[in-house]
């Protein structure tokens, strides 16, 4: 087994679990969509990289060139969580609001479809998702 792509592919999952037990305990719905959505608390991207790369280095050692390889490709991921996939998403939120307020304009028949927004991370939701992935890799390594 593939212990590395495993650990990265459960902490994937716990970080979409853990998406939707948020929104349940903070506006009591079940929101089952968030198992399959991008961006929110915790970032399962930055919890997928960090798992592998924490993985990667307990089974290859911190001076392999895999644990480099993962260490770039992680960092390389949860920048641009934060940045170009960001920056889309408060663009995506704009664009929205611009049709919104100018769809008196639009012919009937035609509405312009809305973007989606939920795109990127803050800085916190890459943390969260850096120590769930980091946490991930570490108990199932020690444990």
């Amino acid at each position: 087994m593939n212990i590395p792509l495993f650990l990265a592919l459960v902490a994937t999952a716990l970080a979409q679990l853990i998406k939707v037990l948020l929104v349940l305990l903070t506006e009591r719905r079940f929101a089952g969509e968030r198992l399959l959505e991008t961006g929110g608390m915790p970032s399962s991207h930055s919890a997928a990289v960090t798992a592998l790369a924490t993985s990667i280095g307990f089974t290859e050692g911190i001076t392999s060139p895999y644990f480099a390889i993962a260490m770039v490709f992680g960092g390389i991921v949860m920048y641009d969580a934060t940045g170009i996939r960001r920056a889309a998403g408060i663009q995506a939120e704009m664009i929205n609001e611009l049709v919104d307020n100018l769809s008196h304009l639009f012919d009937e028949g035609f509405q312009p479809q809305v973007l989606k927004t939920l795109l990127g991370h803050t800085y916190p939701q890459v943390l969260a998702g850096a120590l769930l992935g980091i946490l991930t890799g570490l108990c199932a390594n020690l444990f």
